[in-house]
């Protein structure tokens, strides 16, 4: 797909000026390529996920074992996207890479 910014014309809503690096806490959202249901249905109004919301589910918990430095806190897998609030602190950062 190429950008047309007439067509794409989202406006950033972060933050001018905020260094994203700092601890804190952040509201992540991650949607699927052309919003496809690639992570699961809703079934009687529950997320069922299919075996990629599993996948997405399993790799968020797994966040904290390889970055030291971020919390996982509530999250929720969608058909079409996930929601998560990660916090990061300062732990880890300096360290050689």
């Amino acid at each position: 797909m190429v950008f047309d910014p007439y067509i794409n014309n989202r406006r950033s809503i972060r933050l001018k000026g905020y260094d994203y690096s700092r601890a804190g806490a952040y509201f992540v959202t991650v949607c699927v390529k052309d919003r496809e249901h690639l992570l699961g249905k809703i079934i009687d109004g529950n997320m069922v996920r299919n075996p990629a919301g599993e996948m997405v589910s399993k790799i968020w918990m797994q966040i904290p074992e390889n970055y030291p430095e971020f919390e996982i806190d509530s999250f929720v897998v969608m058909p079409n996207h996930f929601h998560g609030i990660i916090i990061k602190s300062d732990v880890g950062v300096g360290l050689p890479n």
